[in-house]
């Protein structure tokens, strides 16, 4: 039998949108710098490769991209974690995304 005790859901719920909300607002400032970054560095291959300084293969950088998601792990007991971290999951992700839309 589970038992819950309020006063603890909403401390955990609470500290977790807290630290989201933390966490969102650094994360969309460091995205917007990576993304500057990127960019910056796409066009710089983009001009050195037109000036044939340098010579890119675009499909083998694109493909090392793509196979980053590819690999997933099953797992057979996985309810009882998302149970035991559910009301610390959510207050963050709330948070998370209250930060980031403000960030």
């Amino acid at each position: 039998m589970i038992e819950l005790d309020p006063q603890q859901l909403g401390l955990e719920f609470g500290s977790g949108a807290f630290i989201g909300a933390v966490i969102g607002f650094a994360a969309k400032k460091i995205a917007k710098i990576l993304a500057i970054i990127v960019g910056v560095q796409l066009a710089l291959f983009k001009f050195l490769e037109a000036k044939g300084i340098l010579f890119v293969d675009w499909n083998r950088l694109s493909a090392g991209l793509l196979k980053t998601g590819d690999t997933v792990e099953n797992t057979n007991d996985w309810i009882q974690p998302i149970i035991s971290t559910l009301s610390l999951g959510v207050g963050f992700t709330g948070g998370f995304l209250v930060g980031f839309k403000k960030g």
